[in-house]
Parts: C-alpha cells; structure tokens; sequence
C-alpha cells in the first residue's frame, strides 16, 4: 500500500514543467521511431523493386539450342557490362556513344539471322525512301544476302551497275578492299553507295565462275519502272510489251496506263517481263496479277500468328484474261515478280519463261522511327495460290530458257525471242 501511495503520490506531485518536458521527449521518440520504421519498409519496397527489375532484366531461354549457352538464361546487365569495358578499356580514346548505339541496334536485328530484317541508320532509311520513290545516288543495283554471300539481285536498266557489266546473281567478295565475308547488308549499302562521279571497285565472282574486278562510276538514278510498246511486224499478230524494274510508289498507275494503251490498241496478246525485278510494295504486285485472275487467290501471307494470316483475292477486274500472256523470269526476279508470276502460273493463265526465280517470298514490313532510323522486318511469308512456298522453292519456269554471258555480251536475247516464236505460232 505504502508503494502504490507512494506511486499516486508521486504521480500527483510531478511539476507542471517537468510534465511539459516529458511530454514533449515522448511525442519525439514516437517520430525518430516512425522514421525507421518508414526507412525499414522504404528499404524492403527498394529490395523487392530491384529483384523485380533483375527479373525483368533477365533474358530467357525460349528452348534447347546449340551450343549450350543459348540454352542458359542471362541477365540483360551483361549488355552494360560489355559497354563499359569497350568505353573504359578500348585501346582508341575517341569512342563514339552513337555509334555504339546504332551498331547495337544493327546486331540486335542481325541476330535474327534473316537477310531481309535489317537495321537502318537515319541516312540508310533515308536513301531506301528515296529508292522506293525511284531516285537516288549510287550504281542502280538491288543487293542481298543470299546464301550468305552478298549478291546482285539485279542491276537497274541503264543504269552504272549495268553499264559496267554486273549481272544477277553475280557474288560481291570485296567492295573496293574491303572483303563482304560476313557483312551486313546496311553495311553493304553504305559502301556501295556514294556521291554522282564518284568510284567504287567491286570484286565480282560472276555464275560461270569467272572473277574480276569491276569500276563503277556512281550516278544519280532516277527511272520510271514501267516501260510498254508494240511488238509487230507485217501480217502477224500484234504483241504488247511490258517491263517493269520495280513495284515502286509510281508502279500501279504505270503498270494501269500501259495496260489501258495496249488494249486500245487491241493488243492479241501479252508479254510481261519481270527479269531483274527485285519486287517492291505487295499492294502493287496484287494490284498487277489482278488485271489476269478474275476470281481467285493471288497469294496468302502466313504468319507465326496464325491469326493474321492473311489471303489476297481478286477484285474481278481482270482487263487481260483473254490475252494470251507470257510472263519472263530469271534469277533476278524476285519478291513482288514471283507473287505475280506464280499467281498466273497457277491460275494457269499464263506460261512462265526463263529461269527459276530468286526465291524471296517473304513480307516486310517497314518501320520508321523517331531519329530517322528504321527497322526493315520479316514478319511473314508468301506463298502462291496453291500453298507453293516462293522462299523455299523460287518459282520454275514453264519454259526454261538460259540466258548466258556470251547472249548478254552480244545483245542477244533468247527468252525474249521464245516467246515471240510462242506467240507467233
């Protein structure tokens, strides 16, 4: 009792000051408390963030590969990791961060290891703008990877490449000393093109063979990619004529013109040559087969989605299906060429001629981004109306007619003049 008296007594004869203080050394230990408290659980949200940002960091394996890292899980810090040694340990003190950037972006695209996906630089994406616009400066030659070589698809009419002597299907080893073994094709553009006037010596390994190397003086190529005529002579019947290098921005409405003069001229038959046509816009290509099939399947686009799979039908134009037509192919014939050429073949509408074509089947699709640069991806693949995959098979001609080194040496043409004697019959 004495105690608890004590205690009440005690309590009761505290000072009013005393109490002041004791109350105000309280209410600053319950913040300091709530502070640590507010620092510990700051501490654990930060913990737990950056596990979640390791995790998100980390690139995973989607399936056993060969060799057996590819099959391991990394972290994407070894990216930073790479990028610091090259900026602190890289023997050259003048290092471009830029560079490092965009040769970064061309390997990320290159890894995919598909000769169409390609990275472009601002001024790369700019000169294909212009390109598919029908202008620009360099030697007029469409290029690619294929079977890991850097090739010529096909050398524009009339154009540097042309005049110099290349052909498709020839082999570039070396753009002036520097050897394409293993180059990209961004890189390969940006070597071969250049300023009007300017050279650019090319190591050409030809199909027979045969190496040599080849000048080229750079120029300014600008051309229309359709050209048309009449071919005819005394007592036979009329034959309209269409080339067409490309399937560019202008193409359709060329390719309509021709059309419309050659059937008002009341044309018997038809021959549409796509030798050397490296292809263009798949509006253009389904636009083209359209004025032959009258109801059908121009191509069907077949993605890893199967959702988007897509098939391209007839609008039910068809201006041409009475004209007996001849469809010339070559090695060069490639993309939007082989859409039409094994459109018709399979409608059977026309008899394809020449030699097997390139066998690009594949759908790009052209990504401008926010510097000026672009992404140029596969995003899926063509095949004819039958199920014939163009990537893997090219389409083979009907009628197979070489035409040789010596027959483009002499200005001789022997598929051409097949299919006059065909339609002459």
């Amino acid at each position: 009792m004495e105690n608890k008296n004590l205690y009440f007594s005690n309590k009761l004869e505290i000072d009013p000051e005393k109490k002041k203080t004791i109350k105000i050394i309280i209410i600053s230990l319950l913040i300091i408390i709530s502070f640590f408290v507010g620092l510990i659980v700051g501490i654990s949200n930060s913990n737990e963030m950056n596990s979640n940002n390791n995790d998100s960091g980390k690139v995973t394996n989607q399936g056993a590969k060969q060799p057996e890292y590819l099959s391991k899980d990394i972290n994407f810090k070894l990216f930073w990791q790479v990028w610091d040694l090259i900026k602190d340990k890289y023997v050259e003190t003048e290092i471009s961060e830029i560079e490092m950037f965009y040769g970064a972006q061309m390997g990320l695209v290159a890894s995919l290891g598909d000769p169409y996906s390609v990275f472009l630089v601002p001024e790369v994406a700019e000169d294909f703008t212009e390109e598919l616009k029908g202008k620009f400066e360099g030697i007029g030659a469409e290029i690619a990877i294929k079977k890991e070589r850097l090739t010529i698809v096909s050398p524009l009419p009339d154009s540097p490449a042309e005049k110099a002597g290349l052909r498709a299907g020839d082999k570039i080893l070396a753009i002036d000393d520097f050897d394409t073994t293993g180059i990209s094709l961004t890189k390969a553009v940006t070597l071969i093109r250049g300023d009007k006037g300017t050279e650019v010596i090319l190591t050409i390994l030809h199909k027979d063979a045969t190496q040599e190397k080849i000048s080229v003086i750079r120029d300014k190529i600008q051309y229309s990619s359709v050209r048309y005529e009449i071919l005819s002579s005394a007592g036979e019947n009329d034959i309209g004529y269409i080339k067409v290098t490309h399937f560019n921005e202008d193409t359709e409405g060329l390719f309509n013109e021709a059309v419309n003069y050659l059937i008002n001229k009341e044309v018997d038959s038809i021959i549409l040559d796509l030798r050397n046509n490296p292809g263009g816009f798949l509006t253009t290509a389904i636009s083209m087969a359209d004025h032959w099939i009258e109801d059908g399947i121009i191509v069907k686009e077949k993605s890893r989605n199967s959702n988007r799979n897509q098939v391209f039908s007839s609008s039910g134009k068809a201006k041409l299906k009475d004209k007996e037509t001849i469809v010339l192919v070559n090695g060069g014939s490639a993309s939007g060429s082989e859409i039409v050429a094994g459109a018709l073949q399979d409608h059977e509408l026309a008899t394809i001629l020449g030699e097997t074509t390139f066998g690009k089947g594949s759908v790009q699709d052209l990504n401008q981004l926010s510097d000026g640069s672009s992404v140029k991806l596969t995003i899926a693949k063509w095949y004819t109306p039958d199920d014939r995959s163009i990537s893997d098979e090219g389409i083979v001609p009907d009628v197979e007619i070489e035409l040789t080194n010596e027959d483009y040496n002499d200005d001789l043409d022997p598929q051409l003049d097949k299919a006059l004697e065909i339609l002459r019959r």
